[in-house]
């Protein structure tokens, strides 16, 4: 597995994980201990961190599969504890799963634009599909102002050039 500071060298793999868990969070993994598995409180105090953060920091990894946690139960209080490892050796998995979810909703805006036909008022700025506009007899619901058509195909035109370059970038062309 490769250490935290080489991931995060990487400008893209760098440039997730702060989206995810911000400068605060970047210092946490790079303080991290890499061996052993940790509770938050240990945690804070050997990174310097502040609790919440390493809280908060912790639970966001966790959500992407970037960082798993123990539960030991002290019999004696009924607390639980929890020990806390990071998996970012997952990291690109967990980017291409983002990446084809962004994909997945870019295809379907993109065949919503291409089943569509709009109309826009332009008074108001809001923009009606095809179907809506004809129930209002092509006048604007808001403020009784004429609809004009709309073209969308410039709309149109840039979503087709995204999702060809994310199909590209996955291989998946």
């Amino acid at each position: 597995m490769s250490s935290a500071a080489d991931l995060l060298s990487d400008p893209a793999v760098n440039a997730y994980i702060h989206r995810l868990i911000g400068d605060d969070g970047i210092g946490l993994i790079e303080r991290f201990p890499e061996e052993g598995e940790y509770s938050d409180e240990e945690l804070a105090e050997k990174t310097g961190v502040n609790l919440n953060t390493v809280r908060h920091t912790l639970y966001t990894l966790y959500e992407k599969r970037l960082a798993e946690y123990r539960r030991l139960k002290n019999n004696e209080t009924g607390w639980l504890t929890y020990l806390w490892h990071l998996r970012l050796d997952r990291v690109t998995d967990v980017i291409e799963e983002d990446i084809r979810d962004v994909l997945e909703h870019l295809d379907a805006r993109l065949s919503y634009e291409e089943r569509n036909d709009f109309y826009m008022c332009k008074n108001c700025g809001v923009i009606f599909t095809f179907t809506d506009a004809a129930s209002w007899n092509f006048e604007c619901p808001n403020c009784d102002e004429m609809l004009d058509h709309f073209d969308n195909e410039l709309l149109a035109t840039a979503l087709r050039k995204r999702v060809q370059k994310i199909k590209e970038s996955l291989g998946s062309d």
